[in-house]
């Protein structure tokens, strides 16, 4: 009996800490990703509907993007001073804030608070990214990948939840005197600020505070001691990783922004947007898993390559897609979640790979705030693009955009 107890093998309290954190994250991640993806799937026709306007309908993917931006930045200064827990739970009460500033605007039908609202917004999405993070900052070097992953994917539960409520919210909206379109940004507000207090109250102790307290005591490796790594290794290693989440990011919002206004503009129902959004959104998030485990064992520039053939098959099935057909739109959307996950697993884990605990918080909300703008970028460019050349266009681009980008990657992964 001794014999045999002593041969199992010892759990460290580092890694029982690392399982409890990470159930917390889960359970946040699930609430905030109904926040996130309800207001995907009908803020482009909130603003259709208040403008009269394709051409701006891209707008509030641009501000909530731009919002998510400065939060980014926010979220990463209060993690770098104070941990982890009053960063993300800060970023998520922000983002309800922003969802019932929404409704205020489409009881008051107007644009101008719209737009402000949909960039407060935009703080929960900074933050639903940021916590990925925070699911490495305990993890061994070899299991960082799948940290980020397992973050991830307890995403997909209310992303897939959110879009194809559209339907019900909306018709409680209309019960309550509120429009329906501002009927998803009443499950956002109560998603986020339930994240924000899961967050608050249970994560604890604070993941990257007990890090960085254990790497004084015992460093993982180079990494995260920043003993070994160059200056220059490191500034390589941070363009990589930005560069890959940037390019995915910028691809992915600018096509999904316009798919729900493409479909309505060709008679289909909020029903079927939802659907649409809904198989995107599980795409960005289910996948993670095994996503992480490929990082892990392949190696993270694979992994990126692998994203940007994605992300122009997607971008071809799309252009191409039937507009009166449903499956093939749900597919191609699929797949381009699908790229963007496979660019965000690969080039967050390049970033916690190089950035060392003392500055990685900071350093985290910055590359954040690019991938940001980018994602402004996409979403604001769309909606132009689609008034003056067509859905098609747009698509095909976004996905050629992704493969040209793959020689810099490769240019840039060369000279680490």
């Amino acid at each position: 009996m001794t014999s045999t107890a002593s041969a199992a093998p010892e759990i460290s309290p580092r890694s029982q800490t690392q399982r409890r954190i990470l159930i917390v994250l889960v359970t946040s991640q699930v609430l905030s990703g109904a926040g996130l993806a309800a207001g995907i799937t009908v803020g482009a026709l909130l603003a259709q509907d208040m403008l009269g306007s394709t051409g701006l309908a891209g707008l509030p993917s641009a501000l909530f993007t731009a919002g998510s931006a400065l939060a980014a930045v926010a979220v990463g200064r209060i993690s770098q001073a104070r941990g982890r827990r009053p960063g993300l739970a800060a970023g998520y009460l922000t983002g309800a804030v922003g969802g019932a500033g929404v409704i205020a605007a489409a009881l008051a039908d107007s644009p101008v608070l719209l737009f402000i609202a949909l960039f407060v917004y935009g703080a929960g999405s900074a933050t639903n990214l940021q916590a990925r993070y925070a699911g490495a900052d305990l993890a061994a070097p070899d299991r960082r990948g799948r940290a980020v992953s397992t973050v991830l994917v307890a995403t997909t539960l209310g992303g897939v939840v959110g879009p194809n409520l559209t339907s019900s919210t909306g018709d409680l909206a209309h019960t309550l005197g509120i429009p329906r379109l501002a009927g998803p940004f009443l499950l956002a507000t109560v998603a986020y600020a339930a994240a924000a207090l899961v967050l608050a109250i249970w994560l604890r102790p604070d993941p990257l505070l007990l890090a960085r307290t254990l790497d004084t005591e015992q460093p993982l490796d180079s990494g995260t001691s920043g003993t070994e790594v160059t200056a220059q290794a490191r500034s390589a290693g941070v363009v990589l990783g930005a560069l890959i989440m940037v390019v995915t990011q910028v691809v992915m919002v600018a096509i999904m922004t316009m798919t729900p206004v493409h479909m309505h503009d060709h008679g289909h129902t909020t029903a079927a947007s939802g659907l649409v959004i809904g198989v995107h959104v599980a795409a960005m998030y289910l996948p993670s898993p095994l996503t992480g485990r490929l990082a892990d064992r392949y190696g993270r520039i694979k992994v990126a390559i692998v994203s940007g053939i994605t992300l122009l098959a997607a971008g071809i099935l799309a252009a191409t897609a039937p507009a009166a057909a449903v499956a093939p739109l749900a597919l191609a959307l699929g797949l381009l979640g699908l790229g963007w996950n496979l660019g965000l697993v690969a080039g967050t884990a390049i970033i916690t790979d190089t950035v060392p605990l003392a500055t990685r918080a900071k350093t985290q909300g910055m590359v954040d705030v690019s991938i940001a703008i980018a994602g402004a970028t996409g979403g604001l460019a769309s909606g132009l693009v689609v008034a003056a050349a067509g859905y098609p266009v747009l698509a095909l681009t976004g996905g050629i955009l992704a493969l040209a980008v793959l020689p810099a990657i490769a240019a840039t992964a060369s000279s680490r």
